[in-house]
């Protein structure tokens, strides 16, 4: 046993700290000190506390054991599946209905004189009241709009407002689910190429179905296949994407939504996603919502 003994003579206290042998190598454990003792003395003018510690080792390879363990036994989620996570509660499916007399439900053009035609995107809640955001060519036309909420409820939905030159629809739904959760945006001022992005939504119908990739490109213009629209000051990126995905929410690694999904660039007649897709900047889609600015 060793012991040593410091005295602070300009104030109140007297630090006495032992040492104990433990028969471990001090340079492989740390030390944490137990207060075992305490008592008062005067020593001329001056009273002193006595404190008493005892060294005791704590091992630094069993903490890091430890951890390891409970990180093989339970890992943690990745970024891209908490960012899903987070947006899924606010992501709807949004099926505009052209032909009269469509209820929704599966087709059965026997009941019908012609081919139905429907609209199927996807739609991304933005006010709890209902209020939703997807992309005018999902609904334009429709004679009704169905939106499917994540519980798996259903509601008509009409048309608040349109934003033709971004490509954007605010919807309200006509009735909602009790804990229904808006999504939360973000401004696009510090969006950068290569910022990890996460696309949610409905292609083809299949979903919610969720696709990573990153920021390609920023101010980008998009020309419609038919020539009769140009997109502008639009966010390219490379997560996947397809007919279904329109109107659904680009999200960052937080969740949060920096803009609406909108067109797919193939020069051919496929119509399917060949790398590259763009997204309306939520600063627009908000104005359309009457939202004020970030």
């Amino acid at each position: 046993m060793s012991g040593q003994l410091q005295l602070a003579a300009g104030g109140q206290m007297l630090l006495a700290a032992h040492t104990q042998s433990t028969g471990h190598d001090s340079s492989s454990s740390g030390v944490l000190g137990i207060l075992s003792g305490l008592a008062n003395g005067k020593v001329g003018d001056h009273w002193y506390t006595v404190v008493v510690v005892h060294e005791q080792p704590t091992f630094t390879p069993q903490i890091d054991a430890a951890i390891r363990q409970s990180i093989d036994d339970k890992p943690l989620p990745s970024a891209v599946t908490r960012a899903y996570e987070m947006i899924l509660p606010s992501v709807v499916e949004v099926v505009g209905l052209m032909t009269d007399g469509d209820d929704g439900k599966d087709v059965d053009e026997s009941k019908h004189r012609g081919p139905v035609e429907r609209g199927v995107g996807s739609g991304v809640v933005i006010i709890d009241n209902g209020t939703i955001l997807t992309n005018l060519h999902v609904v334009n036309g429709a004679k009704r709009i169905k939106v499917t909420f994540m519980d798996g409820s259903e509601s008509d939905a009409v048309v608040l407002n349109t934003q033709p030159q971004n490509d954007l629809a605010v919807l309200r739904a006509r009735t909602i689910p009790d804990d229904l959760e808006a999504a939360t945006m973000r401004s696009t001022g510090d969006l950068s190429p290569g910022d990890q992005v996460l696309a949610v939504g409905f292609p083809f119908g299949i979903g919610p179905s969720a696709s990573a990739g990153i920021v390609s490109g920023l101010k980008r213009e998009f020309r419609s296949p038919e020539g009769q629209q140009t997109l502008t000051n639009l966010i390219q990126f490379d997560a996947a994407a397809n007919p279904g995905n329109s109107g659904g929410p680009l999200v960052t690694m937080d969740g949060e939504v920096v803009g609406i999904v909108t067109a797919i660039l193939n020069p051919s007649r496929q119509r399917t996603f060949i790398g590259i897709g763009f997204a309306v900047p939520i600063e627009n889609a908000a104005a359309a919502a009457g939202m004020p600015p970030f």
